[in-house]
């Protein structure tokens, strides 16, 4: 019996990185989390501990700003993947130290988790936070730190909030009337469910073919345009719904009158829906791979059949 690689998670509590930690538990895997002694005893945190409790995994205390726990902590396995956001993002440089001076780690996978950032042209503010995973991806390198680079493309769990016009509607279902589309609605985009994501995450992190390399997690069936998603939920309601259309100008405009975290989410928009950088080249297997073809035993969630949960709300 193969003996499974030991992977330590950092950020494991926040938005997916709850996912790649069951995921990993549940793969088999002698599942490590890195956490603050402040969010063990954090009542919202409850949950989510106990949950991983269930699951065994192994909680190490530490975190970013201390070098020697971070150390300690990536001695104890052979694989760690970062799942931090924000202002952590640029501080990533920690990890890749503390990889350094432990020597023992096989592969490291940087807080990605969206497009490829060395091939998306994004504007402010999406463009900053781009640049610094340029930025680390480019400090693994230099490093000579074994790495994958995961691009997840779009959470799933975004979809609903997006399709009602990013939180003008604070609706429990897409919209049933009239929807709002930023461009012409015809570039292709990808929506990938969370625990999907994290299943992919968790087979790639661990196998050889994806060492140095990008895998991109691009399900055909989810490869879909604004357009195409919006004709799915209007055949789940069989009602078409009233469209209007912003132009990439418009959407400009709001980015700038937007205050944060919605000036992030419309740039991200701008960079998906209006310009189209997600889906508009060609993964070659000179820097990359494709999850669903690596990966054909994972059966992730279809678009198609995600909306249908929406259908009765």
């Amino acid at each position: 019996m193969d003996v499974k690689s030991k992977i330590l998670i950092i950020g494991g509590t926040g938005n997916i990185g709850k996912y790649l930690v069951e995921a990993s538990a549940k793969a088999g895997h002698p599942t490590f989390a890195l956490v603050r002694e402040s969010t063990i005893s954090d009542p919202k945190r409850a949950a989510i501990i106990e949950s991983f409790k269930s699951l065994g995994v192994i909680f190490l205390h530490g975190d970013l700003h201390n070098h020697q726990q971070l150390v300690n902590a990536i001695k104890q396995v052979d694989i760690v993947i970062s799942a931090v956001g924000g202002d952590l993002v640029a501080h990533q440089v920690k990890i890749i130290e503390a990889i350094k001076e432990a020597g023992n780690i096989k592969r490291f996978l940087p807080s990605e988790f969206g497009v490829d950032v060395d091939r998306a042209n994004a504007v402010e503010p999406a463009a900053s936070l781009n640049r610094t995973k340029v930025e680390i991806r480019r400090a693994i390198e230099a490093e000579g730190t074994p790495y994958t680079y995961l691009v997840s493309n779009g959470f799933a769990g975004y979809l609903n909030y997006i399709l009602n016009n990013f939180g003008d509607s604070f609706s429990a279902s897409p919209p049933r009337d009239k929807i709002v589309i930023l461009g012409d609605g015809n570039p292709k985009v990808v929506f990938t469910k969370e625990e999907d994501i994290a299943a992919y995450t968790i087979k790639a992190a661990d196998d050889l073919r994806t060492l140095n390399k990008s895998v991109y997690i691009t399900p055909p069936a989810n490869t879909l345009s604004y357009n195409e998603i919006v004709s799915l939920w209007e055949k789940k309601i069989g009602k078409t719904l009233e469209k209007i259309y912003v132009p990439g100008d418009e959407v400009l405009k709001k980015i700038q009158e937007a205050s944060m975290p919605l000036k992030l989410l419309l740039s991200l928009a701008y960079t998906f829906f209006v310009k189209g950088e997600i889906a508009n080249f060609e993964i070659k297997a000179s820097f990359g791979m494709e999850a669903t073809e690596l990966y054909p035993d994972v059966k992730y969630t279809t678009l198609d059949e995600y909306l249908s949960q929406f259908v009765s709300n």
